[in-house]
């Protein structure tokens, strides 16, 4: 596996994709809490309203700095493997069968993605 290949699959498919729908079906956002956390903790020492609306965008600005990149390393076809990725990571709780074979495919789209044929 190209160095490229292997980042685009490790951070987009398994990070941005796998993972994210895996904490949708879940229903827990880590992203959320730590952000919360630390937007308390921000608010008790600097009492500035500038850091609320801050904590506020900010899940917004990472995520398409996710989709952004993703779509940087990979265009479309590296998109629609992260999708693959999601549906995979939504699907955890109801099949397995269905999440691995969604996770191969996103995986397989992601190697496309990133490789020097299209």
């Amino acid at each position: 596996m190209r160095k490229k290949s292997g980042l685009f699959i490790r951070e987009s498919v398994i990070g941005l994709g796998f993972l994210s729908g895996l904490w949708t079906a879940i229903g827990i956002n880590p992203q959320t809490i730590l952000l919360a956390l630390a937007e308390r903790t921000a608010d008790e020492v600097l009492h500035d309203p500038a850091v609320r609306f801050f904590f506020v965008i900010l899940p917004t600005v990472l995520l398409l700095l996710s989709v952004i990149t993703a779509y940087k390393q990979g265009r479309v076809t590296g998109l629609v493997s992260v999708l693959f990725a999601y549906s995979a990571g939504l699907a955890v709780l109801e099949s397995m069968y269905l999440t691995g074979i969604l996770l191969i495919i996103a995986i397989i789209l992601g190697l496309f993605a990133t490789s020097k044929w299209h």
